[in-house]
């Protein structure tokens, strides 16, 4: 939405800005990142896209607390597992102290 309030309507023309302001974008990151299903993205590359589109970081990112709380049952499962076992392992057992 950001990019079209400036004009850019073409993810072409945004990665040839992000280029000209000195951010290389390759055709599958800025795929992502138009469709705005990025995985990642560095925060030095984040304040260069917030420069071209003159926004600040937190008119792009967008909470998704929904995710975040689906991942909490998984890791209370696991903590209420209980502790596992540790099992020594064979091998070269420690040499002792000098005398």
């Amino acid at each position: 939405m950001k990019a079209a309030e400036r004009g850019i309507w073409k993810s072409a023309e945004l990665r040839r800005r992000l280029a000209d302001a000195g951010l290389e974008i390759s055709a599958g990151k800025m795929s992502a990142l138009w469709t705005g299903t990025p995985t990642t993205i560095r925060l030095d590359d984040l304040d260069v896209i917030c420069a071209v589109l003159d926004c600040e970081p937190t008119e792009l990112l967008i909470r998704e607390p929904e995710k975040v709380a689906a991942l909490r049952p998984a890791k209370a499962a696991i903590n209420q597992a209980g502790p596992t076992s540790v099992t020594p392992r064979l091998g070269h057992p420690r040499s002792t102290p000098p005398v």
